[in-house]
């Protein structure tokens, strides 16, 4: 009898929200009817003689006050938006709306997919619903054939889940498809290329468009999925490059001809960056983090308003491993800023350098005594904007939690890259001291 009463709900809503989808002009002449109808017992000819009446006798004292009242209102918003933004990272009116007012419209669809095979079904039903967890992009990202199939090897676990494989699909195919692949044989392979599941069958499609083509998109399949080690990654990359920059050549002479013309050319830069960028973290991760470090800094120089990809970010990871704290705080004064988005590598870097600033005179006891002084009051608070924008960062730091957490499910901790973050952390002294004693300080505080 329930589910018979729900149908008939279902049923009902459904059948309302088509009348307004649909049938929305005959429900205006409806209306405009009735108003037609009972315009003399509802008086409305005398009602707007009033309001006209009214408004022919108002002053300009009072628009006056009407106008600076609603500034006065406006403002007042703005500034909560503002602190509400600085303090929790996000915007007030943008997380009603998403958190209260979309579901009630039935804007969120939260069921997981009918057709998720049963291996996928714990993950789906554990997905966070948009409104929970906001994903960005991930500028730390290993090398899938060179670093997380090698971890697959030794633990017999797989690193990436179904969602983080789809996440990473629709970021190839923005970056390094355009509407003229089909013109070109070897880019039309590499599109279906991009949106194949099975990693076989996309490594088998990259070998072909090589076959045609020297084509720069197919070296970079290559080098992130078919190379076992870095330096394979890095030999391939650098065929990328060789070929991406013949490309981007061509386009950039013909990117005014025509719209077609200037999105091959829009995607020709992306493919360009996304290999300068790849090379660069070639060289950090073969031992050569001045190299790195020029080549990134060389490539925001070159390409400043493409800031999709996060180089900054991996330039901050760079300058950490070099211990160049004064270039490092160079780089946050520029991106640790209100109007940019906020990430954790940012959030987290600036925390812990304020805090390895204080951390080596800092004293529980002393501290229970004085007070906390500016500075360890600032790395204070620094810790609890960066633990309030992702709270799972310290543990995971700290090997305390368990690291089988879903990437991208956990949102902006994913761009710290966790596990090898972890590994790097314990075996660097410095950085130890900036990380695990500033963490205790702060816990015992």
């Amino acid at each position: 009898m329930a589910e018979a009463g729900t149908s008939f709900l279902e049923q009902l809503k459904s059948c309302i929200v088509w009348s307004w989808t649909y049938l929305w002009t005959l429900w205006f002449f409806i209306m405009l009817f009735l108003v037609y109808i009972l315009r003399v017992p509802l008086k409305i000819n005398d009602n707007l003689t009033t309001v006209s009446m009214f408004l022919n006798t108002l002053t300009p004292k009072f628009y006056v006050a009407l106008t600076g009242t609603s500034s006065l209102i406006s403002g007042l918003i703005l500034i909560f938006e503002w602190w509400y933004f600085r303090k929790y990272g996000t915007s007030f009116i943008e997380q009603v709306s998403v958190s209260h007012l979309r579901p009630l419209l039935g804007g969120v669809d939260n069921s997981a997919p009918s057709t998720a095979s049963a291996a996928n079904g714990d993950a789906d039903s554990n997905r966070q619903s948009v409104s929970e967890c906001k994903v960005w992009r991930n500028p730390l990202n290993l090398f899938r054939g060179a670093e997380y199939n090698r971890y697959t090897w030794v633990t017999g676990r797989e690193p990436l889940t179904y969602y983080d494989m789809n996440l990473s699909a629709q970021d190839h195919q923005t970056f390094f498809t355009c509407d003229t692949d089909h013109l070109r044989p070897a880019d039309a392979i590499m599109q279906k290329a991009w949106r194949e599941r099975n990693p076989q069958a996309r490594i088998s499609a990259a070998h072909e468009a090589l076959e045609l083509n020297e084509c720069a998109t197919a070296y970079i399949l290559l080098a992130e999925e078919e190379a076992t080690t870095i330096v394979e990654a890095e030999k391939l990359f650098k065929q990328a490059l060789k070929a991406g920059e013949g490309c981007y050549r061509r386009s950039q002479q013909l990117q005014h001809h025509g719209a077609q013309y200037e999105a091959q050319h829009r995607r020709d830069t992306n493919v360009l960056v996304y290999i300068k960028r790849r090379l660069a973290m070639c060289a950090r991760k073969l031992g050569r983090t001045r190299e790195a470090v020029k080549m990134m800094r060389d490539l925001m120089k070159e390409f400043p308003l493409l800031s999709m990809f996060n180089i900054h970010e991996n330039l901050l990871e760079a300058l950490l491993e070099l211990q160049a704290y004064a270039d490092v705080q160079a780089v946050l004064a520029k991106y640790d800023d209100i109007s940019l988005p906020k990430s954790a590598t940012i959030c987290y870097t600036a925390a812990l350098l304020k805090a390895r600033a204080v951390s080596d005179k800092f004293s529980p006891e002393a501290a229970s005594r004085r007070g906390l002084s500016t500075a360890e009051m600032n790395a204070v608070e620094a810790i609890h904007r960066a633990v309030e924008f992702n709270p799972h960062v310290p543990k995971i730091l700290r090997q305390k939690e368990h690291r089988g957490h879903t990437l991208n499910t956990l949102g902006d901790a994913a761009e710290l890259d966790l596990g090898r973050k972890g590994e790097w952390v314990s075996r660097c002294d410095p950085v130890q001291v900036c990380v695990k004693q500033p963490w205790d300080s702060y816990n015992a505080a």
